[in-house]
């Protein structure tokens, strides 16, 4: 699978696009259970990223992942930022343009270990790890139609958040109050997910 610069820019776009589109949700979401400014911090980000796709997408998929995680620790500010970053930074690290999908599977097994690091969290805690957890384990299941079956497994598992006592991030403060409503983390990252499933669907 050959991650070109058209492809680049059309992930870039997806992502940004998709983010920027449900911020005002993301924003209802961490009220509910946070201070709230899960969607405008991320929107400010991925305004950035979206300001920038043209140079991110001419870079390398390695350079413009790491431009990406760069440009989400700058802007979007909070816990999120650093996070986010995090996770795009660790796929920058490992990627080529050229990549099969068990180096796919292992570029985000290592992005989980260094969000599970730079958050102190781990998955069944309500964060955005209880997303990344089940995609890992679609990428590395594999077989066909598998950009169906990510997008499936990250929504479900967004949803499977809502039950969940959160044990990390300011949520937490909430002790029980905070179960019966989705983590806001876990749903930036189910759209991030979609947004990336659909351009690999588009790209079969």
């Amino acid at each position: 699978m050959m991650i070109d610069r058209e492809t680049r820019k059309r992930l870039i776009v997806a992502v940004a696009n998709r983010v920027i589109a449900s911020a005002d949700e993301l924003t209802d979401l961490d009220r509910a259970i946070g201070d709230g400014d899960h969607g405008t911090n991320m929107r400010r980000g991925f305004e950035a990223v979206l300001a920038a796709a043209d140079e991110l997408s001419a870079k390398s998929l390695s350079e413009s992942l790491k431009g990406l995680g760069t440009t989400l620790v700058m802007k979007v500010g909070g816990a999120s930022g650093p996070l986010y970053g995090t996770l795009f930074m660790s796929l920058g690290k490992t990627l080529a343009d050229e990549v099969s999908l068990e180096q796919v599977a292992d570029a985000v097994a290592a992005a989980i270990d260094a969000v599970k690091a730079r958050g102190k969290s781990e998955a069944g805690q309500k964060t955005m790890l209880d997303v990344f957890f089940p995609v890992l384990a679609v990428l590395r299941e594999g077989g066909g139609d598998f950009p169906a079956r990510l997008r499936a497994a990250a929504r479900l598992a967004a949803e499977n958040t809502v039950p969940m006592k959160a044990i990390r991030g300011r949520a937490s403060f909430l002790g029980e109050r905070s179960i019966g409503h989705m983590d806001p983390g876990a749903r930036s990252s189910e759209l991030i997910v979609d947004a990336v499933a659909d351009v690999m669907e588009g790209c079969a």
